[in-house]
């Protein structure tokens, strides 16, 4: 991969999980982005225990070389009204553009269960009619466009327990929007996690991708998750997710395939996982190790 178009980051959520709030309740702000930028990344996303105020935000990144890639944004597109939602989104990107990032990372969270702590993640998501399809990639256009007159790159995260989580999804959804605003968040595990093959997919629509998400998986746990009906959060603390190189996927292929479209932007190491089992500095330099070998970046 070309090393001057593509830039490394790495999520917090490996130090502070946003959705258990008590897996790194120890972990600072400041431990977070200290260990991140001596692991060797130039970028970060958003956590839950970053500063609000972005003259604050930026002081404390730019004291470690680091800068803001992007922010998950969850949208209601279909069970709120557009208006509520357009505020938030203007409100987001402002912040975003304040401190540099040129990517807003959507995320549909009408009837998802990924943060239901009782209900099984395999065979209980909410499946779109095709109303609400209309409804749903028409909004998202309307926010791709105003993510766009705002120098802002809209990309979508697909997710596991979400309306748009497996291939089938992720084909629709790309068919029934606008390339001129709309791009897709490519995230290898949560594919992998329901059953899919990354690569596959990732060759169907590589010329939309604008932001990466490298997270590996670990097959043995998610089928420990799948035989006792856990919800996505059970498969968190059970250990589903990890880093690039320490779980099942070749990246290998998938950094070929965004090199030879002439991938630009920034790839994210992203892996929930418990800290007090794996140590966020440790995972974060074995897949710093790992893309270094793999993609030459």
């Amino acid at each position: 991969m070309n090393a001057d178009k593509v830039k490394l980051a790495i999520a917090p959520i490996a130090w502070t999980n946003d959705d258990l709030p008590d897996l790194g309740a120890a972990n600072t702000f400041e431990q977070c982005v200290s260990e991140m930028a001596l692991a060797g990344y130039e970028g970060c996303e958003v956590g839950n225990k970053y500063p609000k105020d972005p003259a604050v935000l930026k002081r404390a990144l730019d004291m470690r070389g680091l800068r803001i890639c992007n922010q998950w944004f969850s949208s209601f597109v279909l069970t709120k009204p557009f208006e509520e939602v357009e505020k938030e989104f203007v409100a987001q990107c402002d912040f975003l553009r304040a401190m540099g990032a040129r990517v807003i990372g959507a995320s549909e969270q009408s009837f998802s269960i990924q943060g239901s702590k009782d209900v099984p993640i395999f065979g209980s998501k909410y499946d779109m009619t095709n109303t609400e399809w209309e409804k749903f990639a028409s909004g998202m256009n309307r926010l791709g466009a105003i993510a766009k007159s705002m120098g802002i790159s809209l990309v979508y995260h697909h997710h596991m327990g979400t309306v748009v989580q497996t291939a089938e999804e992720v084909d629709r959804m790309m068919d029934m929007t606008d390339p001129e605003v709309f791009s897709l968040l490519f995230d290898s595990g949560h594919l992998a996690y329901c059953g899919e093959d990354p690569l596959t997919l990732l060759k169907k629509h590589s010329a939309r991708v604008k932001h990466v998400h490298l997270k590996d998986v670990r097959p043995d746990v998610i089928a420990a998750v799948k035989a006792g009906r856990g919800s996505f959060l059970d498969g968190v603390r059970m250990g589903t997710f990890t880093v690039p190189g320490d779980g099942a996927i070749d990246f290998g292929p998938i950094f070929e395939e965004l090199g030879s479209v002439g991938y630009e932007g920034w790839m994210v190491v992203e892996a929930e996982q418990d800290p007090a089992k794996a140590d966020p500095l440790e995972y974060a330099l074995k897949a710093r190790a790992y893309i270094r070998e793999k993609a030459g970046i």
